[in-house]
């Protein structure tokens, strides 16, 4: 009877890409046809439209999503901050409840290489470099195993993780299974700052389409942009494979993959690097869901953190949620047959290291806040911000026209400001004070109408 009910247990697969736009994949309009297996299980299982991460740096991300919590509140706001000892993960959860736990791939969560048993994060089994680009190059992958030995694996780097994780599924089959899969790609090489793709897969996209934000503002999207593509595509390669094997083995149907990024890549367009900004190019994802729960769920269109994940991995298992993550579970969002009036109407994005920033985004408005006297590699957070940016996603989608400060919009912006200072309370920060951008007119004949302020207030109080 224990076997039975053991084997009753779905196993968990996290897919876990590095620096990934949402819009490389078909389902969200790209036409260079990149992502037919994402797509497929997409379509089929559930799909997280507005997905969002909740810090746009790899370890503050990966820390949020290993313990449920924000960057500030687990305590790692930039990179270079090992999780606190005695932090409970997802590993932690799973293995309580009778799970096998593996983690293989980028960690990001320690404070060297290899890796020590004591920080990492609870997985059993180990084969991961706590830094990837470091320790690893496009055909030169170098990761680490329990033993805290070198081990040099064969093949571009997708295929070499790739080919671990289907390993250890295979070892697994008998048990039930949680395993973390990071990849680098499509992150860019550090040391040699490019996007290296398989070869020859960079062809197929020179001169191809170009999402309109990097065609407006160019940064370093002609460059690199063929690298990056060829690299997606290769990650969806790697998920047909994942998913091949499962299918082989009997275990496809009752095995959760959970597809997701940690941030996305707005190529040096916002700042002088890839990705610390309040922009959907630095902060939306693409996220799908398939298996147990998941299956004929549909495309979800509320708005969803990557703080939600932890949560809905836990209880899409059956395990319960513990009070101290701070998202909520997605599941009951896939067996709804309309909007949950419920769900939160804006995700909250903290940002850290070339700057100290926080920001929300609701369905039709962007607004963030830094603080100017801040360092964001020493300090978490702040006590007084400046207004940055505003953005009316309806209007200008790709963010191109910053409204903060026009006088047409002072309403929207102040009620926006109270949104932003209730979601920091939330997340456990103590309620700054957000200083107001000079009122200035605008170039562009926009403005927001009564109905339009109208309709935004009564539908932020009814969340209320």
């Amino acid at each position: 009877m224990i076997q039975e009910k053991e084997k009753q247990k779905p196993n968990i697969i996290v897919f876990f890409t590095d620096q990934q736009r949402w819009d490389t994949t078909g389902v969200h309009d790209n036409p260079l046809g990149l992502t037919p297996n994402y797509d497929r299980m997409a379509q089929n299982g559930t799909h997280v439209y507005n997905s969002f991460t909740c810090q746009p740096v790899c370890g503050p991300a990966r820390s949020c999503l290993q313990t449920g919590m924000y960057a500030t509140q687990s305590g790692c706001y930039r990179n270079g901050i090992s999780l606190p000892e005695g932090s409970k993960t997802l590993a932690h959860y799973f293995r309580e409840h009778g799970f096998r736990t593996g983690y293989i791939g980028k960690w990001h969560l320690a404070g060297q290489d290899p890796v020590p048993e004591s920080e990492r994060g609870g997985y059993e089994y180990w084969l991961a470099s706590n830094v990837l680009e470091y320790s690893s190059d496009a055909y030169d992958t170098v990761m680490y195993n329990n033993e805290m030995k070198a081990v040099k694996l064969p093949g571009y780097r997708v295929d070499a993780v790739t080919d671990a994780a289907i390993r250890y599924i295979d070892d697994n089959q008998n048990d039930p299974f949680f395993l973390f899969v990071s990849y680098l790609e499509p992150h860019h090489q550090n040391h040699l700052d490019n996007y290296p793709a398989p070869l020859g897969y960079n062809r197929q996209n020179i001169g191809n389409w170009m999402p309109p934000d990097l065609a407006a503002l160019g940064g370093s999207a002609a460059q690199h942009l063929p690298g990056y593509y060829g690299m997606v595509r290769k990650l969806d390669e790697a998920l047909g494979r994942l998913m091949d094997s499962l299918r082989s083995l009997n275990l496809l149907e009752n095995t959760i993959i959970l597809f997701t990024s940690d941030h996305g890549n707005h190529f040096k367009t916002r700042n002088a690097e890839y990705k610390r900004s309040c922009h959907d190019s630095s902060i939306r994802v693409p996220t799908a869901l398939v298996g147990p729960g998941f299956n004929g769920g549909g495309r979800i269109h509320e708005l969803v953190s990557l703080i939600d994940l932890p949560p809905t991995l836990l209880d899409a298992a059956g395990i319960p949620v513990p009070a101290q993550m701070q998202g909520h579970s997605i599941l009951p969002l896939c067996r709804k047959s309309g909007p949950d009036t419920d769900w939160d109407k804006e995700i909250f994005v903290q940002i850290s290291e070339d700057k100290v920033a926080r920001a929300i985004r609701t369905e039709r408005w962007k607004y963030s806040v830094t603080a100017k006297e801040r360092n964001g590699w020493h300090d978490s957070g702040s006590d007084v911000y400046e207004e940055e940016f505003l953005y009316d996603l309806h209007a200008d989608p790709y963010e191109l026209d910053n409204l903060i400060g026009v006088e047409w919009y002072q309403q929207i912006t102040e009620q926006l400001r109270e949104r932003l200072l209730q979601r920091m309370e939330r997340a456990g920060e103590t309620r700054p004070v957000i200083n107001a951008s000079p009122v200035r007119t605008s170039a562009i004949d926009r403005r927001v109408e009564i109905h339009e302020l109208r309709d935004h207030t009564i539908n932020w109080k009814y969340q209320q």
